[in-house]
């Protein structure tokens, strides 16, 4: 009688191997199911890409020499109208030669500003420098 008790012990305490793989096999299903049915947040990856592109331009810009006077280019640019008409087609040529040729772009000074006004709707990187005469603001969009 000791037998056939240790025998339903022995086998009420085994599981299966085919039910154990059986389940691993759903579970996985049911997983790789639900990551392609629920929808993700979309990363607005075009924005910060943008925001780089803007911010990488200033760093280009605002650590360059001034071509006539100041202490960089973009203080130059932000000293007086004088400077910046001097300065304005030149930075304009400086500013499209760092963009890649997708995106456009518009440099505001104090005293001006040189390149294109961004369309409405647009997603647009931004970057400000601040300068002794005032803040520099260079935005840029995709074309």
């Amino acid at each position: 009688m000791r037998e056939v008790g240790h025998r339903q012990r022995d086998q009420r305490a085994q599981l299966s191997l085919p039910a154990v793989e059986a389940g691993i096999g759903v579970l996985l299903v049911l997983g790789v199911v639900t990551m392609f049915a629920l929808p993700l947040a979309d990363a607005d990856t075009r924005q910060a890409q943008l925001d780089a592109y803007a911010g990488d331009t200033a760093s280009v810009l605002s650590g360059e020499p001034p071509r006539h006077d100041g202490t960089t280019r973009l203080a130059e640019v932000a000293a007086s109208p004088d400077s910046f008409d001097r300065e304005k087609a030149a930075l304009d040529r400086r500013v499209d030669r760092i963009l890649p040729e997708n995106l456009l772009y518009r440099v505001e000074t104090p005293h001006g500003a040189v390149g294109y006004r961004p369309p409405a709707g647009t997603p647009v990187g931004v970057a400000t420098v601040p300068t002794g005469n005032g803040d520099v603001t260079i935005r840029v969009w995709y074309v």
